[in-house]
């Protein structure tokens, strides 16, 4: 990858287009390491904001198209038991570039240029997991460690573990009325 581009550590990520869009069908290879502040979603994030991106700019008929991967690590609470998770994100990057987008279906050529960032962004964010498992298997709270109540008051003496605050708002639910 000769005409690839490695960039270090950016927020923003805008590749001219100029040279591209003399001739439709011409390629050029974009590989990038970025760092994207505020990748997050919820309880949800990707480490650090880095992505490490492998695209293909390519002109098109109708302007420009990039594909190709976006790859990092995601970090968020298991859904049985809250244990912290980080596991591998790649999602995969099939986007339209145009001078007049249409809304919700292809992105803006400005200057020239297209702008990276808020379609990485948005790939991401995407691909964040809705529901993850630490483990197929996981049984969820340890009932010893992470002790629950509905309308009953919970021992908080010194030998008793303190009930997990992520779990508080169940003391709140009323089953008799």
């Amino acid at each position: 990858m000769e005409d690839a581009h490695r960039i270090t550590p950016v927020i923003q990520l805008v590749v001219d287009t100029v040279e591209i869009r003399r001739r439709a069908g011409t390629r050029r290879p974009f590989v990038v390491a970025s760092c994207l502040p505020d990748l997050e979603a919820g309880e949800f994030s990707i480490v650090d904001g880095r992505l490490d991106i492998d695209l293909v700019i390519e002109a098109v008929t109708e302007g420009v198209r990039a594909t190709g991967t976006a790859t990092g690590h995601w970090t968020g609470p298991c859904r049985r038991c809250l244990e912290p998770i980080v596991a591998e994100l790649e999602v995969e990057v099939h986007e339209i570039f145009e001078r007049n987008p249409t809304e919700g279906e292809t992105w803006p050529i400005e200057d020239e240029r297209i702008d990276l960032v808020p379609v990485l962004r948005e790939a991401a964010l995407l691909g964040l997991p809705l529901v993850p498992l630490c483990r197929e298997d996981c049984p969820g709270p340890e009932p010893e460690r992470f002790p629950t109540s509905v309308g009953v008051d919970v021992d908080l003496s010194e030998d008793a573990p303190p009930p997990d605050p992520r779990w508080a708002a169940l003391d709140e639910f009323r089953f008799d009325e």
